[in-house]
Parts: structure tokens; C-alpha cells; sequence
């Protein structure tokens, strides 16, 4: 019920002005690919070998989430999108099941690996991907617990990865 709740009153601002449509659609659809870009950027030009760790643990964590843990959690559960069961606004298309958000997992894994090393850099992630949640709930294909769902998923892989990675960093170090 809380569900259905949040989701009517964040989606009913979707058509209200034209600049906030657009805002959202930006944000649900396209503002991954600038923190992909940043990290891609980070990787090519911060030579330091912290960096690069930090984006590849960050897209593997992310990788993880979304391809391998979302994916089997859709395969079993299979839940609708608001526009399947209820009259919404919805600025953009998806298809597939709702639960949990694949954009929610990968984002959110992508922000907590930056942050293990790089906490602003991190936080930004952070917000960019609170904001992500919020638009794609905002343009009607996602349900708020589908976004917490997957920030969770996202986070909890990051959290895992990392230690994996770091673990296996010292068995490196160690004759």
C-alpha cells in the first residue's frame, strides 16, 4: 500500500511542466552514461593505481548487480511495472519485470565501489543515482520498493566485491 502511495504522488508531478518531463527523462534514461563517462575518464587519465582499482571494482560490482543477481531475481519473481496495473503517466519505455531495478543496482554498485575510494567523488555518485531512482519512479516505470530493492542489491555487491578484491590484493602482496 505504502508502495502504490509513494509511487502515485512522485509520478503525479510527471506532465505538470514540460522542463521537469524533461529533467526526469534525463535523469531515468541518460545520467548513467555521464557517470559511466566520468569513470571511463578516471580510468584513462588518473594513472594512479588506486584509481584504476576503484573503477574496476566499481564495474564489477556493477556488472554483478545488474547482469548476473538482478537478472536471476526476474527470472523467478516475476512482478509488474506500475503501467501494467495502474493508470500512470509514464515518460519513457521499459519492458521485463520491475523487481528490482536493474538501473537502481547498477548505479548504486557503481557508487558504492567509487566510494570505498574516492568519497566525494562517491557522494556525488551517490546523489546522481538517489536522483536516477527517483526519475525512473517519476516517469512511471518503477515502483519506490523496486528502487530500494536494487540499491540494496547494488550496494551489498559492491560491499562483497570489494572485500574480495582487497583480499585478494593481499594474497598478492604476501610471497
Amino acid at each position: 500500500m505504502l508502495n502504490t502511495l509513494l509511487f502515485q504522488k512522485i509520478n503525479s508531478f510527471a506532465g505538470q511542466y514540460v522542463w521537469l518531463d524533461k529533467l526526469g527523462v534525463f535523469f531515468a534514461d541518460y545520467a548513467g552514461y555521464v557517470l559511466v563517462a566520468i569513470l571511463v575518464l578516471v580510468f584513462i587519465f588518473k594513472s594512479a593505481k588506486l584509481s584504476r582499482f576503484m573503477v574496476l571494482v566499481a564495474l564489477i560490482s556493477a556488472g554483478i548487480s545488474r547482469g548476473i543477481i538482478t537478472t536471476a531475481i526476474r527470472f523467478f519473481y516475476h512482478h509488474p511495472r506500475p503501467f501494467d496495473v495502474l493508470t500512470v503517466k509514464q515518460l519513457i519505455s521499459e519492458s521485463d519485470y520491475s523487481f528490482p531495478s536493474g538501473h537502481a543496482a547498477f548505479y548504486f554498485a557503481l557508487s558504492t565501489g567509487v566510494y570505498f575510494y574516492n568519497k566525494k567523488l562517491g557522494a556525488i555518485f551517490f546523489a546522481v543515482s538517489v536522483l536516477m531512482g527517483i526519475a525512473r519512479i517519476f516517469a512511471g516505470v518503477h515502483w519506490p520498493a523496486d528502487i530500494l530493492g536494487g540499491a540494496l542489491i547494488g550496494i551489498v555487491t559492491a560491499l562483497l566485491v570489494n572485500f574480495c578484491a582487497r583480499r585478494y590484493l593481499e594474497k598478492l602482496k604476501t610471497p
